[in-house]
């Protein structure tokens, strides 16, 4: 890349949303694109073996390596916040589950004046994007890039958990992407034949040859550049040297929840004070910006088990890994394939609420934070997160150096309703695992144990095992002209200034009751849609004033 290349369009982060872009915008040959990526490419066997999350979440080739605060909600527990470095972000590395999230967190953006956001708006074009091992059907598409798979490896213990939760009142379903979730299924998955398949594999890949589309790694964004309150390129550090990446129609930032509104912010946008305060030179003041962060707080009860397989005592033989390396190789199928999570439940912490607000994750496995080794017991463990928390965090800069990772406050668990979602779950957990479907195997409480049996024992259990389900959003909110709080409108254009949205989750104004991959690939979707209409509509009066 020379010292002032310049483009139609330069996209800022090649993860999930922005391979979708890239892919979308150079699909029309007159547009020259950059994607910039600062991690590097995705040539690592750990990023397409579907277990290699084990092995890049918290390994810095694969992973940020950010942390949080101190959370004062989590008993000053600082945690791990993973997020992808590499081609494909967080699609990478992630669980790979395939989830849209229920039909009422589309209907609520669209009830706040956010036009083009409903249920009725956005299925389309989810199911304008998948390739299903289901088929077409009404919510089901099949021949797009982003492929959905069922799981390639089946457990006794996890089939024990079904019956359980149906005991406990939980339905049986057979899709959770229907616009209801209720139920519990193992989860879809996005594989092919066994392997993961990340944004970068399904959308970016088949679009490298196009001669239009120049992708860069390892190209840090330092700031965006600006004529005027137009953007007009970016700053990117490569390989040690500064260099000016030029677009003639539109910066795109799509660098996630925690890169976008540090990116904004070292560019001179968001609150005036917060700038000032790091020697930055306002240019649109925007309180929004790196506020209303939102994330699915996961709580992980863990429960040893006696009679039954579970990944716990496979790790650890060596015989066993090879027999699950032998598997793997010959047939694509086996442990190798799972996903952190293979079995997934919806259901309400109380009748209070009309869709559920929990999710679980059970998974045939248990250790005390993903990057460790599993426990040398056999147990499974029964992740449930409260899906539309009420607390809300900020990521903003520590200073004006774009290499110095930004200040991470979930502040999770600061509101009652968060809180009494809380140890609800907890006591749901307990529930369900009571029932006489699991009692064969025994099932013992090892974290956060049986001898906590009241709300504050209970809350303060939560404080000390919850953690990130890595689904931040909501840093650079949607919004309507009149919300003091909104970064963006509904066609994602950055308020105050010309020439630069933002496309991934961070545009979320509440977070979607479900795993936010996928929801952030249908708003790169929507939002190359719109940047195509716009500039349709911009070049419209031209040609015919011609």
């Amino acid at each position: 890349m020379s010292a002032n290349d310049t483009f139609d369009y330069v996209i800022i982060g090649g993860g999930s949303a922005g391979c979708v872009l890239a892919n979308r915008l150079s699909k029309e040959p007159q547009n020259a694109v950059c994607l910039l990526e600062a991690g590097g490419k995705d040539n690592w066997i750990w990023f397409h073996i579907p277990v290699g999350y084990l092995f890049a979440i918290g390994n810095p080739r694969a992973d940020w390596m950010f942390k949080t605060e101190s959370e004062p909600g989590l008993n000053n527990r600082v945690l791990n916040y993973p997020r992808g470095k590499v081609l494909g972000g967080c699609s990478a590395i992630n669980a790979m589950i395939y989830m849209r999230g229920q039909r009422e967190d589309y209907d609520n953006w669209r009830q706040m004046g956010l036009e083009g956001w409903g249920w009725d708006d956005v299925r389309p074009v989810f199911r304008r994007q998948l390739d299903h091992y289901l088929g077409e059907s009404d919510h089901h598409g099949i021949g797009g890039e982003w492929r959905v798979d069922q799981p390639r490896v089946k457990w006794e213990l996890l089939d024990a958990f079904i019956d359980a939760a149906v005991e406990a009142g939980i339905p049986r379903t057979q899709d959770f992407n229907t616009g209801s979730n209720e139920g519990i299924s193992y989860f879809h998955v996005n594989q092919k034949n066994g392997r993961r398949w990340s944004a970068a594999r399904g959308f970016l890949r088949p679009a490298l040859s196009r001669p239009n589309l120049k992708v860069e790694t390892h190209a840090h964004a330092t700031r965006i550049l600006f004529e005027g309150r137009r953007a007009i390129g970016v700053e990117v550090l490569q390989n040690g040297s500064l260099r000016r990446v030029l677009a003639r129609k539109e910066v795109i930032l799509s660098a996630g929840a925690v890169a976008s509104p540090k990116i904004l912010q070292l560019s001179g946008i968001g609150d005036g004070a917060l700038l000032q305060q790091h020697g930055i030179e306002l240019l649109q003041h925007l309180p929004g910006v790196g506020q209303n962060l939102q994330d699915h707080l996961q709580l992980r009860p863990i429960y040893r088990v006696e009679g039954v397989r579970t990944l716990n005592e496979d790790y650890r033989s060596w015989r066993k890994k090879g027999l699950m390396a032998l598997e793997y190789a010959l047939f694509r199928r086996g442990p190798l394939t799972m996903a952190p999570s293979q079995l997934g439940a919806f259901t309400r912490s109380s009748p209070n609420y009309a869709t559920p607000n929990l999710q679980f994750h059970i998974q045939p496995l248990s250790l005390d934070k993903f990057g460790e080794e599993p426990h040398p017991f056999p147990a499974f463990t029964a992740s449930v997160c409260n899906l539309r928390p009420t607390s809300r965090g900020s990521i903003n800069i520590k200073s004006s150096d774009p290499m110095e990772a930004p200040s991470i406050r979930p502040n999770y668990l600061s509101t009652p309703d968060d809180q009494k979602v809380a140890v609800d779950s907890i006591r749901l957990v307990r529930r369900i695992v009571s029932m006489p479907a699991l009692q064969k195997y025994h099932p013992q409480e090892y974290k956060p144990g049986a001898n906590l049996t009241s709300d504050d024992d209970l809350l303060n259990a939560a404080r000390d095992i919850g953690t990130t389900i890595f689904h931040p959003a909501g840093t650079a909110k949607m919004g309507i002209e009149t919300d003091p709080m909104a970064v963006t409108d509904a066609r994602l254009r950055v308020r105050g200034v010309e020439g630069l949205r933002v496309v991934d989750a961070s545009v979320m104004p509440t977070i979607t009751s479900g795993n936010t991959n996928s929801p952030t690939m249908m708003i790169a979707e929507k939002g190359a849609a719109v940047i195509l209409e716009d500039e349709a509509s911009r070049a419209g009066p031209l040609l015919r004033s011609a």
